[in-house]
């Protein structure tokens, strides 16, 4: 029998759409004469939708349309059942859908990249391509990945951060300290979303304050960052996991304002949104071959220290002025899986498919070889357990 893929899509998620897109993208690129494919939409309410019709993305324009042709379906959080269920079980048979064998997420976001979603394929333990649970928390939350990468000797953009409720309760202070580590211009940011939504630039007080508050409509956690004006975007995806892995071609997004937009990304100056494949783009990025692999040894090493596995993009930010290479961002679930980066490296996005799925049972089987429980029970264990562990002291 074949393998049975499912990929998992959609999503309570500013980035729904977008996950939409990539998904059909790499649904069409699994080869099917070795796999079989298990498509699995996530609506924007969190139920879960399995159906042929999923794979046509011109039915997403009447969504519930679509669902009407899917039967939904959940999977149990149970560790080692990797069965889709039918939510309205038949009176005859079994309500079993089908059974999974490796699981590929294509979702872009919030509460469905952050983590949240991994952390159920781990609970169920069924093998998956991509970021664990820490990996994609830690590459979803800014504040939390520049942290980490500064720590590590990784160059990042100097910042300050905030939560909401921070912000309200001591504006002036914030506003003092931004004005007086970093300067104006600044950019401000949710700091767990992506594909540029609530993303805005400020040169002064008035416009800084205006940005924080369309900012902090999407998330609690919100980072300021200086701005470089002068400034060359430039993209690596890395493949592999964080043990053994290899960086791609480069590629510099063509912006049409001062911040690369949700449309720059995604429309492509078309009417209908194809991915980020069919945004304006250079590749390979013209740079001198010295900037080139600095580039990509820190791609490598930003996937190597937040612990990647998969698939993933690092977005980068040049300081034209002084030549200067930061990271921006990390993306652990790219927009169009970054296919079109690795198919100018050399490898088809059939074989990035492949990859991903040997990458899950590899990790499946490094994962098998561990200790997970210890083997004994302190409840056999002479004179019992009373009143809490025994030796214990309570006050």
């Amino acid at each position: 029998m074949k393998t049975n893929i499912g990929v998992f899509f959609g999503g309570r998620s500013t980035e729904h759409e977008i996950s939409v897109i990539s998904a059909s993208q790499a649904m069409h690129a699994i080869n099917r004469d070795k796999y079989d494919v298990t498509p699995i939409y996530i609506s924007k309410q969190g139920k879960y939708y399995t159906g042929d019709a999923l794979f046509d993305v011109a039915n997403y324009r009447d969504i519930p349309s679509l669902l009407s042709k899917c039967t939904q379906v959940y999977m149990e959080p149970s560790y080692g059942d990797y069965n889709l269920y039918k939510v309205n079980k038949p009176m005859f048979g079994s309500n079993v859908m089908t059974k999974l064998d490796v699981v590929i997420p294509v979702l872009h976001g919030s509460n469905v990249e952050d983590g949240i979603f991994e952390g159920v394929l781990e609970t169920i333990g069924i093998p998956y391509a991509g970021c664990n649970t820490l990996a994609s928390a830690n590459g979803m939350d800014k504040i939390t990945m520049k942290m980490i990468l500064r720590e590590c000797g990784i160059p990042v953009i100097d910042y300050v951060w905030f939560t909401d409720k921070e912000w309200f309760a001591k504006r002036d202070e914030l506003i003092a300290r931004i004005e007086e580590r970093i300067g104006y211009p600044v950019i401000v940011k949710p700091a767990n979303l992506g594909s540029s939504v609530g993303i805005g630039r400020a040169a002064d007080r008035e416009q800084l304050i205006a940005k924080v508050e369309a900012a902090e409509k999407y998330s609690s956690r919100l980072i300021v960052e200086h701005m470089v004006d002068n400034l060359k975007e430039i993209n690596c995806s890395v493949l592999g996991d964080c043990d053994e892995y290899e960086s791609s071609v480069l590629e510099e997004p063509i912006k049409s304002a001062e911040i690369l937009s949700y449309e720059d990304k995604y429309m492509g100056g078309t009417k209908g949104a194809k991915g980020m494949q069919s945004s304006q783009k250079r590749i390979p990025a013209e740079l001198p071959a010295e900037m080139t692999e600095r580039i990509r040894f820190l791609a490598g090493e930003t996937f190597r220290v937040l612990g990647c596995h998969g698939v993933s993009r690092i977005d980068f930010i040049i300081d034209a002025d002084s030549n200067e290479v930061y990271v921006n961002e990390i993306n652990t679930i790219p927009g169009s899986l970054s296919f079109y980066l690795w198919e100018a490296t050399g490898l088809p996005f059939d074989g990035l498919m492949e990859r991903l799925v040997r990458l899950a049972l590899k990790r499946k089987r490094e994962q098998g070889q561990k200790t997970v429980s210890y083997d004994q029970n302190i409840f056999s264990l002479s004179g019992g357990v009373k009143g809490g562990l025994k030796g214990s002291k309570t006050r």
